[in-house]
C-alpha cells in the first residue's frame, strides 16, 4: 500500500509539467517585465523626479528673482521717498521765496503810497499857502490902507507890504520856535 500510496497523487502538490510550465511563464513574465515594462517605469519614474527637481529649481529660481524684484522694488519706493521729500523741501522754498517777493513787493508798493500821500500833502500844503498869502495879502492890503490912509491899489506896493508882512510873521515864527528849542535844552 505504501507503493500505491507513492503512486497516487497529492491533491496539494500541482503535477510536475504544470510547475514547469508556470516557472517557464513566470520567468517569461519576468523577463518581460524587467526589459520593456520595468525600464519605462524607470523612465516615467525619473522624468517625474526631473520635473519635480526641475520645479523645485524653477521655484528656488522664482523665489531669488522674486527677492530680487522686491529689492528692487524697495530701492525704487526709497528713491522715490527722497525724491518726494527733495520735491516737497523745493516746493518749501519756492514758496518761502514767494512769499519774500510778495512780502518785498508790498513793501515797495506801500513806500511808493506813501511817498505818494507825503507828496500830495506837501502839494496840497504848497496850494493853501499860497491860497493864504493871497487872501492873508489882500486882506492885509485892505487893513494897512485903513491903518495907513492911503489906498495901496499898486501892485508894486501891495506886493512889497504883503511880503515884509509875511516875512516879519515868519520871522516870528521862527524866532518863537527858536526860543521854544533854547527854553527846551535848558
Amino acid at each position: 500500500m505504501s507503493i500505491l500510496a507513492a503512486e497516487e497523487h497529492n491533491p496539494l502538490l500541482p503535477p510536475l509539467g504544470e510547475i514547469i510550465i508556470g516557472f517557464i511563464a513566470f520567468a517569461v513574465v519576468m523577463v518581460v517585465f524587467f526589459w520593456f515594462i520595468a525600464p519605462r517605469f524607470e523612465q516615467v519614474f525619473r522624468a517625474r523626479r526631473e520635473a519635480i527637481e526641475g520645479g523645485i529649481e524653477r521655484a528656488e529660481a522664482m523665489q531669488v528673482e522674486a527677492k530680487a524684484a522686491l529689492e528692487q522694488y524697495r530701492a525704487q519706493l526709497a528713491e522715490a521717498r527722497t525724491e518726494a521729500a527733495q520735491i516737497r523741501d523745493q516746493a518749501r522754498a519756492e514758496g518761502q521765496q514767494i512769499l519774500e517777493e510778495l512780502r518785498t513787493q508790498a513793501q515797495d508798493e506801500s513806500a511808493r503810497i506813501v511817498a505818494r500821500g507825503e507828496e500830495q500833502l506837501a502839494a496840497s500844503r504848497q496850494q493853501v499857502l499860497n491860497e493864504l498869502r493871497t487872501h492873508i495879502g489882500t486882506l492885509a492890503v485892505d487893513l494897512a490902507g485903513r491903518v495907513v490912509g492911503e489906498s495901496l491899489d499898486d501892485d508894486a506896493r501891495r506886493r512889497g507890504t504883503v511880503d515884509r508882512f509875511l516875512d516879519q510873521l515868519e520871522g516870528m515864527a521862527d524866532g518863537r520856535a527858536g526860543a521854544t528849542v533854547s527854553e527846551g535844552s535848558r
